[in-house]
């Protein structure tokens, strides 16, 4: 069981817009609350959905709202003063991989290194279409790129020839404060799991409410990790929850649940509506502030 779990929030951008004043209030007031962390989503484009009529409503549209998240984090980081970022995840193979770094690098240190890239490999291949990237490799071209970076943000000059990326004796600069930054993982595939086991800080788990299945996927990585030589405890484990189903008692019994599974990071988002996960009746500033609130003072005891 871990000491205390960090808890964080999901910004519910598509509810509450993109306004600076609001985007800026809504951070403040989560690190008032005594919130750990801010989490932000990663899309560049959203399809037209009128010209798409086979189209999933629960993924991404060009109705929804993305600020990209490292201006997103950079803006955050001189409105508050203490609460952490998290991209949830950053769809790493569709992105050029040393402005990736560079980027995370600058966050990290405009932010005083509140800053924890997460990534994954993203579905939209649309995406991938427009920014003139491969989707089919992206699983293996993703570990490259992360080898990639960790070389870039902990020396000063890189040489490096791989199968996707060459650099000639080049660096970024600045550097991120400790010469590296925590890389999360998002996905639900061994190939992911391994990834993690291999390279990351943390996995964020989606796929399986509190339950058997959840223990097992925990397992599973802790297998992992440990076919890696590395400590198991030394990857950390994120779920998200919402308060849109049950009551405080509820919450608070999940949360112990997850405390017990060796969960250390769980973010409140009430805003997503996919497979399990449940989004709130409101969709207003006051609406996601409120549940906030509601979620830190039933659970704050057990965390």
């Amino acid at each position: 069981m871990v000491d205390r779990i960090k808890l964080g929030t999901a910004l519910p951008l598509t509810d509450i817009g993109a306004d600076p004043n609001t985007v800026a209030a809504f951070a403040q007031t989560a690190e008032a609350l005594g919130y750990d962390h801010l989490t932000g989503t990663d899309h560049v484009l959203g399809v037209n959905v009128e010209n798409r009529p086979d189209w999933d409503m629960s993924r991404n549209t060009s109705a929804d709202v993305f600020h990209d998240p490292f201006v997103l984090f950079g803006f955050l980081a001189n409105a508050t003063q203490k609460i952490e970022f998290s991209t949830q995840v950053l769809i790493l193979a569709q992105r050029q991989t040393a402005l990736v770094a560079k980027q995370a690098a600058s966050v990290d240190v405009l932010s005083g290194g509140r800053f924890r890239l997460g990534v994954g490999i993203g579905w939209n291949k649309e995406e991938f279409i427009a920014l003139n990237e491969n989707f089919h490799d992206r699983g293996k071209r993703s570990e490259e790129q992360i080898e990639v970076m960790n070389r870039l943000w902990a020396d000063e000059h890189v040489t490096f020839k791989g199968k996707w990326h060459e650099i000639p004796d080049a660096g970024i600069n600045p550097l991120p404060l400790n010469k590296s930054i925590p890389l999360w993982f998002g996905g639900h595939v061994d190939a992911t799991l391994r990834r993690t086991a291999k390279f990351g800080a943390g996995w964020i788990m989606l796929a399986h409410p509190a339950g058997k299945a959840a223990v097992a996927s925990f397992e599973r990585l802790r297998g992992f990790v440990a076919e890696e030589g590395r400590d198991s405890d030394s990857v950390g484990i994120e779920i998200w929850t919402s308060i849109a189903t049950g009551g405080p008692e509820d919450w608070r019994a999940e949360a112990k649940f997850w405390k017990e599974a060796g969960v250390t990071h769980i973010t409140v988002n009430n805003s997503r509506e996919r497979d399990h996960h449940k989004r709130i009746d409101g969709s207003s500033f006051s609406d996601h502030i409120a549940g906030i609130e509601r979620y830190r003072e039933a659970v704050a005891d057990v965390l």
